[in-house]
């Protein structure tokens, strides 16, 4: 008879330490579990990247593993510029999914000419509600998220995350 173990589950702290992958709104960033690790492992060294073609010179945001304009797979990082201006935004004061605290304050944002995106819907972090105003400047930031226990090759592990947001650059 094979003998009982236990582990830790670590998961969304809003449910007591219990692990609901259906509930998990993070993506997994094991190079065994995503082709498109190199973004996440340069969010953990606070580099904001994704991938521009080789062949065609197209810059496409998210990143991707073949361009979306040429279909070539010969992809490199680049690195993106890391501040925008607030465009346009909402607070959601109360009932914030499971897992967000509020303020949950969402900004759409738009960055200077010579950057390759134009406009980016996206969270923004360490604000206060009403503090964020149209025209303010905001800069790219990354936050870990909760691990994950992942089975990879047979081996169970824990995977430590990141995500990013965008936050008000204080004057």
């Amino acid at each position: 008879m094979a003998e009982l173990k236990t582990t830790q589950i670590v998961g969304n702290p809003h449910l007591e330490g219990k692990y609901i992958a259906e509930m998990d709104m993070w993506p997994l960033e094991d190079p065994a579990l995503n082709r498109l690790y190199p973004f996440y492992d340069n969010m953990k060294q606070s580099r904001w990247t994704t991938t521009k073609c080789k062949k065609c010179g197209y810059i496409s945001y998210p990143p991707g593993v073949a361009c979306p304009n040429c279909w070539s797979d010969e992809l490199e990082w680049i690195d993106l510029p890391r501040t925008a201006k607030v465009v346009g935004m909402t607070e959601t004061l109360a009932g914030a999914p499971t897992g967000f605290d509020s303020p949950l304050i969402i900004a759409w944002l738009g960055f200077d000419k010579a950057h390759p995106l134009k406009h980016l819907l996206v969270r923004i972090i360490n604000c206060q509600a009403g503090q964020l105003k149209i025209g303010d400047e905001v800069k790219f930031v990354t936050f870990e998220v909760p691990a994950h226990p992942m089975d990879v090759k047979k081996e169970s592990k824990t995977c430590e995350r990141v995500y990013y947001a965008f936050e008000p650059i204080k004057k």
